[in-house]
């Protein structure tokens, strides 16, 4: 049997990198997309493919697709990685950052799916594997953008799954818990561009505290193994949920009361 051919998106960091490299060395053809290729370079070391990739520009997103399918020939699982956080009191984020935060977490997620569909279904088969977050699930302060792009990922992958049934595609779900990636610093750096001197700077401190003494999430290698799950797996999970915290915390979100797990929240952060 040919090697599965993987594109993943957002592959210059973090939980992109990871399962990129990894699953280069355990054989499959990777192509690994972002903007900042020359930070690629392990992936390519483990006989990866680096590609320029910005899902934000749809030149860009086709010129990716275009170039796996003329190298390969098909594309057997997308990993729609790419995102970032935007932390910060809705009254104060300029409506230009959330446009990139939307246009990043859920265009690029959507338009991704959109041009690797046709080719997919030609072959009546392939994964869709997308990255949500316990963010999809549960609700932080300040979090409003980013928790509000995790949970259309959730519902836009639910939704794909139904419309795909027949067509041999399994859209899945990889919603992680806390991970050490370095996204606790860049949670701070938000709080702090945007809502550390104005009228929510308490909760901003509060939570910026949070996020440093949660900064010692699990290893991303647990995300990559799970992303790998989700893509070997016979009869595949609808939702994997590897990572610090990654079951408790969406299972304490369904068992209580909305209010009772508003108040947990702001508890742990003051």
């Amino acid at each position: 049997m040919d090697k599965l051919v993987v594109l993943i998106t957002g592959a210059s960091s973090g939980i992109g990198l990871r399962t990129a490299t990894d699953l280069a060395k355990a054989g499959y053809t990777v192509y690994a997309g972002a903007r900042r290729v020359e930070q690629m370079q392990p992936i390519v070391q483990a006989g990866g493919h680096a590609l320029a990739l910005d899902v934000t520009d749809d030149a860009s997103m086709q010129a990716a697709v275009d170039a796996v399918m003329k190298a390969e020939g098909r594309i057997d699982v997308l990993v729609n990685n790419a995102g970032y956080g935007l932390y910060g009191a809705v009254e104060e984020i300029p409506m230009e950052a959330a446009r990139k935060q939307v246009d990043t977490n859920i265009f690029g997620l959507a338009r991704m799916t959109q041009l690797v569909l046709p080719h997919m279904r030609a072959r009546k088969s392939g994964r869709i594997v997308n990255i949500s977050s316990i963010g999809g699930t549960i609700h932080t302060p300040l979090g409003a953008w980013y928790h509000g792009t995790k949970w259309f990922v959730e519902g836009f992958t639910n939704s794909l799954r139904l419309e795909l049934e027949d067509k041999g595609i399994h859209p899945i779900l990889v919603a992680p818990g806390l991970i050490a990636t370095g996204f606790s610093g860049g949670v701070s750096d938000q709080l702090q561009r945007h809502s550390m001197n104005g009228p929510y700077a308490d909760l901003a401190r509060g939570i910026g505290a949070a996020a440093n003494r949660n900064g010692g999430g699990s290893d991303p290698k647990g995300v990559s193994d799970a992303i790998r799950r989700a893509i070997e797996d016979a009869r595949p999970r609808t939702i994997y949920r590897p990572g610090r915290m990654g079951r408790l915390l969406p299972f304490l979100r369904r068992a209580l009361p909305h209010r009772w797990f508003d108040r947990l929240m702001l508890r742990a952060i003051r």
